[in-house]
């Protein structure tokens, strides 16, 4: 019987940290040439990002202070998924709350993996047009952003001349550029 290849294979599993966004387990695994090592891994309940495009070719995003890095962000809104929501369900909360608008259409553009070695989280990104503004923002009672307003070609300048840091934020204007210019041809 040939041996598994790029496979580890769980011994045991012991959550070290219950927090109120991530949970931390120390795995012990055993490693395809037999030897073993332990893995820490982040489990989070993954989250999701938006990007509003309006009928002018302006997208908005939000301003927010980051703790981890102690600075203000540029970012598309985007938001942590509840139990049993699902990624558009929770696009849709968060575009209203973040921003204070809907969408006509929310187009799937694809999930991102941002920290494979030891973190679970998938972010699932939507674009989303025919936007309707009402009622202002709906923060969580944690959250303080500014939206900020800007032609999509300025953004998606600002990502490649490093202005924007924001991984989501980055590979979300950047699919969409991409579409964008698809539907053109």
């Amino acid at each position: 019987m040939e041996k598994e290849h790029l496979f580890e294979e769980t011994i045991s599993s012991e959550q070290i940290y219950d927090g109120r966004v991530v949970k931390l387990y120390r795995d012990d695994v055993v490693l395809e040439n037999g030897e073993k090592t332990i893995r820490e891994v982040i489990k989070h309940p993954g989250g999701v990002c938006v990007l509003p495009l309006d009928s002018s070719g302006n997208i908005y995003m939000v301003r927010q202070f980051r703790y981890p890095f102690g600075e203000v962000l540029l970012e598309i809104p985007a938001g942590k998924k509840e139990p049993g929501e699902e990624p558009l369900e929770c696009g849709m909360r968060e575009l209203g709350e973040e921003i204070g608008a809907s969408a006509k259409t929310y187009s799937f553009i694809g999930k991102l993996y941002p920290t494979v070695a030891y973190d679970t989280e998938i972010i699932w990104m939507f674009l989303a047009q025919g936007l309707t503004f009402s009622g202002g923002q709906h923060l969580d009672a944690e959250e303080f952003v500014d939206v900020v307003k800007m032609p999509f070609e300025q953004a998606y300048k600002m990502v490649l001349d490093g202005e924007i840091p924001d991984a989501k934020t980055q590979l979300a204007i950047l699919r969409a550029k991409t579409m964008m210019e698809k539907e053109k041809k």
